[in-house]
């Protein structure tokens, strides 16, 4: 018997699904940097910051088993500084931690000095889960009077957090056109409207037209200035594997003697240098590659709708500006507005954790959302993207998460790219056929997904614990 489809139910913005943040995980980095910001948000409505004598934090589940190669701990010190995953510099990361462990002092939330050794006040339960969630993470607090306060989270996924006691608390809005299922978001879009169209709509309950238009754009803005990156940064990427970077080599590569000194000249570059199949798929490659070894190395980028899938809907949406005319801001604003809906359709429905479902809930959520973006983008009809979404995700069934040493880099950063070309491929197909005779529908398939997430093995859920981590066993060095 399979537990049911998780009971939320919340009225999801695009920029719940697009978060910016810093890698390598949204479940592991993110999610506990927003808990620890929750928390000190809490304790300054109590008015006890001040007070506090010790913190210790405790990590549960997957957040023990991989959370020191996802760095679970860096993020919980940066929450606990009150820094701010949006705008804190990417370059002060090591330096800050190195500064937290060599002195034992945490400045929590900039305001009180504390003595914090994180080897002794950040404590990996390995063999401990708990009830809610496989991401549990606890704050226990000690006050100068002796008193103590204890806060317990659940990173569920995509940098979403919940908070002990509102599990099932719905943090549902009256929207104009409410959507749980495809067939709702169907059922809409046959008043005659496409897919953005619908969710703009929505959009509108929490902000102006224009308000959406420009964080949009600012979201396409992080997720170029990523790729950008990572194709021009050479080297190894952190954390013992020794996983070297191949988006920089694959970029100069395909570029050969061209010069640009700009992101517009690059991809300027990009679009001249050719036209063939392999040529197109070699970039498409790069650019996922791209992402993702970014985000392995404590990178700036957009949950989409995790880190650990990040690279897939930049790659399949560059592809689209670069080599199918897709270059307004309109059209970037279209297809960011189409997959966030299918992301939240299937975070409603199922899973966006791997904790829970396996990278089918990462990789595979990110291809079928860029696949939908796509076939409405070229021009096909919303029961044709839906049917990209449902192909993309039927291709990823059952596909595990088993991270070499618990790192966002062996299996994770090569998926994204075959994501991406999923996602081509799907709509490619969707395109040329006729989805009123369809047999699986996108609901069915999100229905699917989630009962093979209740058979699926804990051992390939982002623990470590089986597949390629336990093949190619690896002990990671103290960060």
């Amino acid at each position: 018997m399979h537990d049911p489809i998780p009971a939320i139910r919340e009225s999801i913005s695009v920029f719940d699904i697009f978060k910016i943040g810093i890698g390598p995980s949204s479940s592991h980095t993110l999610g506990p940097w927003r808990a620890a910001l929750q928390l000190l948000k809490s304790l300054q409505v109590q008015g006890k910051i001040r007070e506090v004598k010790e913190l210790t934090v405790s990590l549960y589940g997957s957040l023990a088993k991989t959370g020191k190669g996802h760095g679970t701990d860096v993020a919980v010190m940066l929450g606990l500084l009150g820094a701010d995953p949006v705008q804190f510099p990417v370059d002060a990361v090591n330096p800050t931690i190195q500064a937290i462990r060599s002195r034992h002092e945490l400045h929590l939330n900039g305001e009180l000095t504390l003595y914090f050794d994180p080897a002794r006040h950040i404590i990996f339960h390995m063999d401990e889960s708990l009830p809610f969630h496989p991401n549990g993470m606890n704050f226990m607090i000690t006050y100068q009077d002796g008193a103590t306060y204890s806060a317990t989270y659940f990173s569920i996924g995509g940098g979403f957090v919940v908070k002990e006691g509102q599990e099932q608390k719905s943090t549902s809005i009256e929207l104009p056109f409410p959507i749980e299922s495809a067939d709702d978001l169907l059922r809409h879009c046959m008043k005659g409207m496409a897919i953005h169209e619908v969710v703009m709509e929505n959009e509108l309950t929490w902000r102006s037209e224009a308000e959406t238009h420009l964080g949009l754009l600012r979201i396409w803005e992080v997720m170029q200035d990523c790729m950008y990156r990572g194709c021009h940064t050479p080297g190894e990427l952190p954390g013992g594997l020794k996983v070297n970077r191949r988006a920089h080599g694959l970029n100069k590569k395909l570029l050969g003697a061209a010069v640009y000194h700009t992101k517009k000249d690059w991809l300027n570059a990009i679009r001249n240098g050719g036209t063939g199949f392999q040529y197109t798929l070699d970039w498409v490659s790069c650019f996922a590659l791209a992402v993702n070894e970014e985000n392995a190395s404590f990178g700036r980028v957009v949950t989409a709708p995790t880190n650990g899938a990040a690279g897939v809907i930049p790659a399949v949406l560059q592809y689209f500006v670069c080599f199918c005319g897709g270059e307004t801001d309109e059209q970037i604003i279209r297809f960011l507005l189409t997959a966030s809906e299918i992301g939240s359709i299937f975070k409603k429905g199922a899973t966006i954790s791997a904790a829970m479902g396996g990278c089918q809930a990462e990789i595979g959520v990110s291809s079928a959302m860029a696949a939908a973006a796509l076939t409405e983008a070229m021009g096909g009809s919303q029961r044709q993207a839906l049917m990209a979404a449902e192909i993309a995700m039927e291709h990823h069934l059952g596909l595990t998460c088993d991270p070499i040493a618990g790192l966002v880099q062996i299996p994770c950063i090569e998926r994204n790219t075959m994501g991406a070309i999923k996602a081509i491929t799907a709509s490619q197909l969707a395109l040329q056929s006729a989805p009123d005779f369809a047999i699986v529908s996108l609901d069915k398939v999100i229905k699917t997904m989630w009962d093979t997430a209740q058979d699926m093995s804990s051992k390939y859920k982002e623990t470590a614990a089986g597949g390629l981590a336990v093949h190619i066993p690896i002990s990671l060095p103290e960060c």
